[in-house]
């Protein structure tokens, strides 16, 4: 596969989301299918997973989507680039004292669930109120001269928050959602990135599986854990306001040969040269459909038609930063 360049971490041009093995998509699968299917996307030429301390059902605690990466990848660990994510509250900070310290814990308990001793790309989960992002992006400034991460990032984060955190520690990585169906980040965000160097990372960029085809007014998520009951563009009515879209990628992907997942992965590829997507998926032939996108490549041609027909439709609910 071919590869791009967070800032300065090179990094598989798909990447991986983990989130799915541990919650959010209904039942999780095995732990040891897990491992099999995330060491399946490396030997499938993917070298970027993205993980977080709190990717746990509720009653694994903490870190049980950290533990699965870490133990899939340990044998491979120099060959992949690992990305987790921390939440940090004022509470974080009367218990250890000081930003630095606080962030530096959490650091080093996802390093042992990670089985690594450093993390390739960290990121601030999301921004609290109650934390100054200046002093979380000295404390990251610091865990790089240690050499305990390569780089940091933020998520779910508007230009100016980017611009705040940019100016005391480079980032390396914005992580914010983004599909054919939530395009914010193309008014600011993407662009500040492409001027300052920093990747854009999309999670559900597929929109949480609406833009694959396969999800139909007369689909059922299998239980109150499953993000797809609150994902605005997957209510019944809007399921059907949005089915010009996914029409146009079914269209799309028979001229291609290619898949509508793969199309709308292939479109953002092909759009701008810093992103790197992570979709997400539990299963094993989803997770190989998604990183063999790379595989399909737009004309400009194509890419201008795609985008102009893309244009003319209305879509049909909004996520936003909110979530």
């Amino acid at each position: 596969m071919k590869t791009r360049k967070l800032h300065q971490i090179e990094v598989s041009e798909v990447g991986m989301g983990c989130m799915a093995f541990s919650h959010g998509y209904g039942k999780i699968p095995e732990k040891s299918y897990s491992v099999e299917a995330i060491r399946q996307a490396y030997a499938h030429g993917c070298t970027l997973f993205d993980t977080a301390e709190v990717y746990s059902p509720g009653l694994a605690g903490i870190g049980h989507n950290e533990r699965i990466v870490g133990e899939a990848l340990k044998d491979v660990r120099e060959n992949v680039i690992i990305a987790t994510k921390l939440f940090l509250d004022s509470s974080d900070i009367r218990r250890y004292g000081s930003v630095y310290e606080a962030v530096k814990a959490h650091l080093k308990a996802s390093m042992e669930r990670l089985q690594t001793d450093y993390v390739d790309l960290y990121y601030l989960h999301r921004q609290s109120a109650s934390v100054s992002l200046e002093s979380i992006a000295e404390a990251m400034g610091n865990l790089i001269e240690e050499g305990l991460i390569r780089g940091w990032g933020l998520s779910q984060v508007d230009v100016r928050t980017i611009e705040r955190a940019q100016k005391i520690t480079p980032l390396s990585a914005v992580q914010n959602i983004y599909s054919m169906v939530e395009r914010d980040a193309e008014r600011e965000v993407i662009p500040y990135c492409l001027q300052h160097d920093i990747g854009f990372v999309p999670f559900s960029p597929i929109a949480s599986g609406l833009l694959s085809g396969k999800i139909t007014t007369e689909t059922r998520f299998e239980s109150y854990d499953d993000v797809r009951n609150w994902v605005p563009q997957l209510s019944k009515r809007n399921i059907e306001g949005n089915q010009p879209i996914v029409d146009l990628l079914k269209r799309v992907a028979e001229e291609k040969e290619a898949t509508p997942a793969q199309i709308t992965l292939a479109w953002m590829l092909h759009k701008y040269p810093n992103v790197v997507p992570i979709p997400g998926s539990k299963n094993k032939e989803r997770i190989l459909e998604n990183l063999d996108s790379a595989l399909v490549e737009l004309s400009d041609e194509e890419f201008e038609q795609l985008e102009k027909e893309l244009n003319q439709l209305k879509v049909y609910g909004h996520r936003g930063l909110s979530r």
